[in-house]
């Protein structure tokens, strides 16, 4: 069940990429192809991958209970991963509502106010989070080797995406004001 939920991840890391990609670029208003496949997919599986985690997350549960190792400070980077998981199924809720509505006489803009830049931001911060904590697990899972190295050319680029998804963000918002 880890590897699937490894490939699952991965999957899910490739098309969040393209979806912030696009949609960064729709924000900064050079772009206007954001596929709705892609986010009902990502959606799709983002769920399938909270049910896949929830469930490992209680095996660990139930196997630190039987054996009495917690090593909870051991596994920070664990819990790390866990906590941003919820942090961004909260902040996913906000993305879903954040630019507008559809309604019978076509697709309504919400104004992006200064809490909605917030809960965008704290979206980024918290899939930095969660794949910081997660990379190295999920490039054991694929067998890679060289993991130090990797992990970092991983998160570099993850970084730099993210940074333009922010900048994307903070452009609409300064637009909208």
């Amino acid at each position: 069940m880890r590897k699937a939920n490894g490939i699952l991840a991965g999957v899910i890391l490739i098309l969040f990429l393209a979806h912030g990609i696009l949609g960064g670029f729709q924000l900064l208003g050079s772009g206007h192809v954001l596929s709705k496949a892609i986010s009902f997919t990502l959606v799709a599986l983002v769920l399938v991958h909270i049910v896949i985690g929830v469930g490992l997350t209680m095996d660990s549960l139930r196997i630190q209970k039987k054996t009495g190792a917690g090593y909870f400070r051991r596994n920070l980077l664990f819990w790390a991963g866990r906590i941003s998981g919820f942090a961004i199924m909260a902040f996913l809720l906000f993305h879903m509502t954040a630019f507008g509505i559809r309604s019978p006489e076509g697709f309504r803009l919400h104004p992006f106010t200064a809490f909605r830049l917030v809960t965008q931001l704290l979206l980024i911060v918290s899939i930095a989070v969660h794949v910081g904590a997660n990379v190295e697990p999920m490039l054991i899972t694929f067998g890679m080797r060289g993991l130090k190295k990797r992990a970092a050319d991983v998160l570099l680029v993850l970084s730099v995406l993210l940074m333009f998804m922010a900048i994307a963000f903070f452009v609409y918002y300064f637009r909208w004001h």
